[in-house]
Formats: C-alpha cells, sequence, structure tokens
C-alpha cells in the first residue's frame, strides 16, 4: 500500500516506520497518534495518552478475538493483566476503555505496568530520520527535527511528550483516514502471520460500531420453522416457533467474523447467554446442527424461489444441488470437515468448550 506523495516531505521514511517490526507497538503507536492528534488537533500530545490509546486499541482483538501477538510482544500479557486489575469487560467501547485506564494509569501498579512501551517504541519509531539505536541521541537530534522527523520528544520533570512536527501538520490532517488504512493494513499483515490459521483477522482488528443485521438468516429459518414445523433447537430440543428464538453462531462470532448460514443455528432464547463465546462440544451438537442444515436446506430450496442466500454455503466447497442430493452420512462429512479445524483452531486461542447443563 502506498502513502500519498508530497514534494516537500520525505515520504520515503514515513513509509518505512514499519520495516523490521517485531511487535505491534509501533502499529499501535502511530495509530493512537493520529487518533489523537486529530480528534484535539494539538501539535503536542502527551506520552502517557498516547500509551493509555494503544492500550485501549489493542484491547478489542486481545480480549474480544483472543489473537496471537507472537512471544515477542508485551502487549497481550499487558492487556490481560490490566483486565484482571481493572475488570473492564471484554467488550466495552474505546472510549470508556481510555476513561477508565486514564484514572487507573495514576495508581503506581498500572504505570509501572505500561512503562515498557515508553522504554523503546517513541525512539525506534522515527529510526527511519534518525538513525541511531542512542535513546538520549534521538531525543536531542529530534528537538531540530532532524530530517524532517515526523514529531520531536520533549522531556520536562518526569512529564514526556511528543510535539508533532510542524511541516507534517497538514499532511496528516489531509490524509489521516489513508495514514490510519496504511497503518491497520500493516498491523492486519503482521497478526495474520503470528495467526495463520485464524480467519478474517482484518475485521478482528477494531470493535464494530454495530454487528450486521441477520434479517435475510432470520427469514430464512421462519420459512423452514413454518413449513417443518415441529422444529426443535439442537441445545435443549424444545420445539421453536416463528419469533420465538434466537439464531446462534454454532462457531462464536468472535473467532469466526461471519455470518454465513451454515454456521447459523435457531435456538431456545436461553441459550445464547449462556453460550456465549463458547464452543459447543462436537461430539454432542455436530450431528444435530448438520442433521437440522440438510433438512433447512432441502425444505427452502423446495418452498422458496429467492435462492441468492443459499450462496453461503458454496464454501463448504460443494455445491448446492449437490449437497441437497447428500445422503446424511455425506453431509455431516461435510460438516464435520469443515467445523473440525475451526474448533481445533479456536481451542488453541483459548476459547473454552460448552456443553448445555
Amino acid at each position: 500500500m502506498n502513502l500519498p506523495s508530497s514534494p516537500y516531505l520525505p515520504i520515503n521514511r514515513l513509509s518505512q516506520i514499519f520495516n523490521k517490526t517485531v511487535a505491534t507497538y509501533k502499529f499501535y503507536w502511530f495509530i493512537s497518534i493520529l487518533e489523537i492528534y486529530s480528534e484535539k488537533n494539538n501539535p503536542r500530545i502527551n506520552l502517557w495518552d498516547i500509551i493509555i490509546r494503544m492500550v485501549a486499541n489493542a484491547w478489542y482483538p486481545i480480549n474480544y478475538f483472543k489473537l496471537s501477538f507472537g512471544k515477542s510482544d508485551s502487549m497481550y500479557d499487558v492487556v490481560k493483566e490490566l483486565r484482571n486489575i481493572t475488570n473492564i469487560p471484554i467488550d466495552t467501547d474505546k472510549k470508556e476503555i481510555i476513561s477508565i485506564l486514564e484514572q487507573e494509569v495514576k495508581s503506581n501498579k498500572v504505570k509501572n505496568l505500561l512503562r515498557i512501551f515508553t522504554l523503546n517504541v517513541p525512539f525506534r519509531f522515527l529510526r527511519p530520520w534518525i538513525d541511531t539505536s542512542d535513546d538520549k541521541e534521538t531525543v536531542e537530534r529530534s528537538t531540530h527535527f532532524e530530517n524532517s522527523c515526523l514529531y520531536a520528544i520533549r522531556r520536562e520533570s518526569n512529564d514526556w511528550w511528543i510535539d508533532i512536527n510542524p511541516v507534517w501538520s497538514e499532511y496528516i490532517t489531509t490524509n489521516c483516514k489513508i495514514l490510519l488504512d496504511f497503518s491497520y493494513w500493516n498491523l492486519a499483515l503482521f497478526l495474520q502471520n503470528r495467526n495463520p490459521n485464524v480467519p478474517n483477522i482484518p475485521n478482528k482488528l477494531i470493535k464494530p460500531d454495530l454487528r450486521t443485521s441477520l434479517n435475510s438468516q432470520r427469514k430464512f429459518w421462519n420459512t423452514v420453522i413454518t413449513v417443518e414445523g415441529n422444529f426443535k433447537c439442537i441445545y435443549t430440543n424444545k420445539e421453536l416457533q416463528v419469533g420465538e428464538y434466537d439464531l446462534d453462531h454454532f462457531i462464536p462470532w468472535s473467532f469466526v467474523s461471519h455470518d454465513l448460514l451454515w454456521n447459523l443455528v435457531p435456538v431456545s432464547p436461553e441459550i445464547n447467554s449462556s453460550k456465549s463465546d463458547g464452543l459447543p462440544d462436537l461430539k454432542i451438537y455436530l450431528p444435530k446442527l448438520a442433521d437440522s442444515q440438510h433438512k433447512a436446506l432441502k425444505t427452502f430450496t423446495v418452498v422458496s424461489k429467492s435462492n441468492k442466500i443459499l450462496e453461503d454455503y458454496l464454501s463448504l466447497g460443494s455445491s448446492i444441488d449437490e449437497l441437497i442430493e447428500m445422503d446424511d452420512k455425506s453431509f455431516y462429512k461435510v460438516f464435520e470437515k469443515t467445523f473440525s479445524p475451526l474448533e481445533q483452531i479456536a481451542l488453541n486461542m483459548g476459547f473454552k468448550i460448552w456443553k448445555k447443563n
């Protein structure tokens, strides 16, 4: 991904900021600077404000999606420990996380935990402009905005901050969205290498404001339940009625990050709250899911002329007609081949097996 050019600025140096990156710190450092600068339009940004924002930005992919950040990355352990200290829920909005951490950082325990992010990244981020491994030298040379570096690092007593170089102000303001996309694109590539089997990494970096509507999927199941009658929840064995069921992501949405129809099934309303992001025991529930899905697929194709939603099933590796014509055992094998690897990867990431009590 190329950055917008400028006849006056060393864009080539800016494009090198993520070279030789071994941890997520630089990504979250730059993302946080961009966000704070765009919100406050103040070139002076306190170091602790950036660090708190870094943690808030990493909160969702670590706590909710359980992504691995790699063994050499302290962000994962720090965020996990902060959650234990603060008891902030895993799906809390970023603004609230920032607000809570702004209060918590006043305590020595939290400040000492976050101090690791003050040691290297503010200085090493400037390496494309100031080629030295000496942090004190980096600070001194940055104050003169050497090579038109992005910011100066300044300190007064125990207070650290950065000053955005005025020559970069207009460029950042004009291209902030592109710079954020550039950062998240590189972060996604970085995390994909550390989570090679995890689906949809880019959609696991930011908490979505709203989840996608499941109206189409619900219409599908409404049709099936109406026609079939006596359609039962795979977990409770209770008969379900239109308008009186919840749609469950069999493998949790927090792992798959999609709403494909073959991973959705109507369930008794009380199940969703108890199951949460648990993994159903495949030995118990996968045969029931496959049976419900196979019946639903056959029923829907007979009574509905609109089959566009059935395109979701194509990702299982067979055509719709092939899936319909399969016997139950063959259809189950397709589901087993799809769901078993997903479950194993999710288990490796820390998701837990769930069984109905």
